[in-house]
């Protein structure tokens, strides 16, 4: 039998090994930029054409290389950062495996400039898919200036996979606000295709943040410090009304590097304890600076995750410190955090209660302690509720449930409502609540209100035209390069929804008005949810954009969980919901609609 394990060649090698660090344009930009700050550069510009696919420039004035290094620069596992297993354990650079420059090298078209501070004439280097086309002295500023073009042009599959110009815009955009955050001090300029996104000029932190996020961070952020053996903490934290459904704006950095760390990031959520949404996550920029020898980078290629020696008293520390800075800055008033108000309450109530026959303090079994606890958290704030609802839904505002619907399933006309008069109600101001002819009805008011809008939205993207509510004073917004350029690329969408806004210079436009099926109040937010929404359902969904604009609208726009309904409020959005073409599901496929039939409910009791 003839062997069969060959070596791969070397060309399909480094292929292979460029598919880790290489995943799409975004990736080349965050090595090149993480290379000029490890070159003690500290004017660092990045140039991309057409969202980097045909062209990534980064130019720095760093230390610059001679002709020798900017060879073996492209060379696989070539590095300046490390030459023993100890340095490993040592690590304060971006870059240290040596992969970089020969991944990138492997899929594109290189071609580097690059002069030490002292040298006459520096080196110009062309690479064409790991092939070495030119190598010769030129004339060129102290430094270092990479470009690559066409990148994957030797992979079309893999150039195919690439997405929209919008997409890798806003990778690359993320990838620069994590690198010039991480260094404030330096300046950083990033222009596509020839117009200027940031032009930044080093200064302190704070305002590196707002010139990159914007200035309603001015007023939204506190300064949050901590200083102990093992690390030191400083950084920013959110406002808790900054707060977003989804994650985003979030920087953890760890000796100037940018990593992900769920378990830190609950430690900070955690904080925030009864200030924010079990869905929203706060804002904060945080820099944690700790003995290299503590932590383990080595662990991911695009060295995003770390590994803390000690991840349980680190997450008591950064715990700690955002609980401090939140009481120092009263962000959300005096909190004491040196007491567990729930158990002082509930302390009171077994201190007031006593035997009335004897006057004596009652000594509850743990059993009967437990039973205690539990009735408490089943009927607290009920009372409140009781009163509302009854002054809510008088009997004379008691309406009649007039429609049928027909589920995919199973006919659920069925279920209609009795002649009589029948009674709706909401459930913590979340779900409603009617009695129908076999049973009884729940129905989730956030998702049934998504269905009804998700509905009118697609009708208005295919007729390409939306009525819209006019604003007495036009609202001016300022949007981050990456949703500026989403919003031009959707421009003629986001019109056919009912917004109406032009497009000035500076990522900023004016909104004008909003759908009239949507309701008023904090008109900005609504439009930068929208937009973060989109963007979210487009790196978790493989959908359609004008079926992502729907959605992303309806779930933004949606009347939410907890809000108070009134009875007409009720009966209408009943009404419409049995009107759609499928009234049981939300867009995104959750339940509107919950059905109880008598046999259920006595199943229930009778077991």
């Amino acid at each position: 039998m003839p062997d069969i394990i060959k070596l791969l060649p070397e060309a399909l090698a480094n292929q292979i090994a460029a598919g880790e660090v290489v995943q799409r344009p975004a990736s080349v930009v965050k090595e090149l930029l993480e290379n000029a700050v490890d070159a003690q550069a500290t004017d660092i510009k990045l140039i991309i054409k057409e969202a980097g696919k045909s062209w990534i420039q980064v130019i720095d004035n760093g230390t610059g290389m001679s002709e020798t290094d900017a060879r073996l620069a492209f060379e696989r596992h070539a590095t300046s950062k490390i030459s023993k297993t100890e340095d490993l354990f040592n690590i304060r650079t971006m870059g240290f495996r040596g992969e970089a420059l020969a991944s990138i090298a492997a899929v594109a078209q290189v071609e580097l400039k690059t002069k030490k501070e002292n040298e006459e004439l520096g080196s110009c280097i062309k690479i064409e898919a790991s092939q070495f086309k030119e190598s010769e002295p030129c004339s060129t500023a102290k430094g270092t200036s990479i470009s690559v073009k066409n990148l994957f042009f030797n992979i079309p599959a893999r150039r195919n996979f690439l997405k929209s110009n919008p997409v890798e815009f806003n990778h690359i955009a993320d990838e620069f606000v994590r690198v010039a955050m991480a260094h404030p001090d330096k300046n950083f300029s990033f222009y596509h295709n020839d117009e200027e996104v940031y032009l930044l000029t080093g200064s302190k932190l704070s305002n590196r943040i707002v010139a990159l996020l914007g200035n309603q961070l001015k007023n939204g952020i506190a300064p949050c410090k901590e200083s102990v053996p093992l690390l030191n903490i400083y950084g920013y934290i959110g406002k808790p009304e900054s707060a977003k459904k989804k994650r985003g704006e979030q920087f953890l950095f760890v000796n100037e590097r940018f990593v992900r760390h769920n378990y830190i990031h609950y430690a900070i959520k955690e904080a925030y304890d009864g200030m924010l949404e079990e869905d929203e996550h706060p804002f904060y920029v945080l820099f944690i600076e700790i003995d290299p020898s503590h932590i383990d980078i080595n662990i991911h290629p695009t060295k995003t995750e770390i590994k803390f020696d000690d991840e349980r008293t680190i997450y008591a520390i950064v715990n700690s410190a955002v609980k401090k800075a939140i009481s120092t800055f009263n962000l959300t008033g005096d909190l004491d955090f040196s007491e567990n108000v729930n158990m002082n309450i509930f302390n009171n109530i077994r201190s007031n209660t006593s035997d009335y026959r004897s006057g004596e303090q009652i000594q509850e079994t743990p059993r009967e302690r437990n039973n205690l606890k539990n009735w408490q958290s089943l009927y607290e704030g009920l009372e409140k509720n009781m009163v509302e609802n009854e002054k809510e839904h008088h009997p004379k505002l008691e309406l009649r449930f007039k429609s049928s619907m027909h589920d995919e399933k199973e006919d659920l006309t069925k279920f209609s409502l009795q002649n009589d008069m029948s009674v709706m109600f909401q459930i913590h101001n979340s779900y409603i609540v009617t009695q129908i002819k076999s049973g009884m009805m729940l129905i989730d008011q956030q998702a049934a209100h998504e269905r009804i809008l998700y509905d009118k939205f697609i009708l208005m993207l295919e007729k390409k035209f939306g009525a819209s509510q006019q604003f007495l004073f036009p609202l001016t917004l300022e949007l981050n390069p990456a949703d500026f350029v989403l919003v031009q690329e959707l421009q003629e969408e986001i019109h056919a929804l009912g917004f109406s806004f032009s497009i000035f210079s500076n990522n900023t436009i004016v909104i004008n008005g909003i759908p009239s099926d949507v309701r008023s109040g904090n008109e900005k937010s609504l439009f930068e949810g929208f937009l973060e929404q989109f963007k979210n359902n487009k790196k978790d969904l493989k959908i359609a954009d004008r079926e992502n604009l729907a959605r992303s609208l309806a779930k933004r726009s949606a009347i939410k969980k907890g809000t108070r309904l009134t009875a007409p409020e009720i009966q209408s959005l009943i009404d419409q919901l049995l009107t759609s073409p499928n009234p049981s599901f939300a867009p995104d496929g959750t339940h509107t609609i919950i059905t109880i039939d008598m046999n259920q409910l006595k199943e229930m009791f009778e077991g």
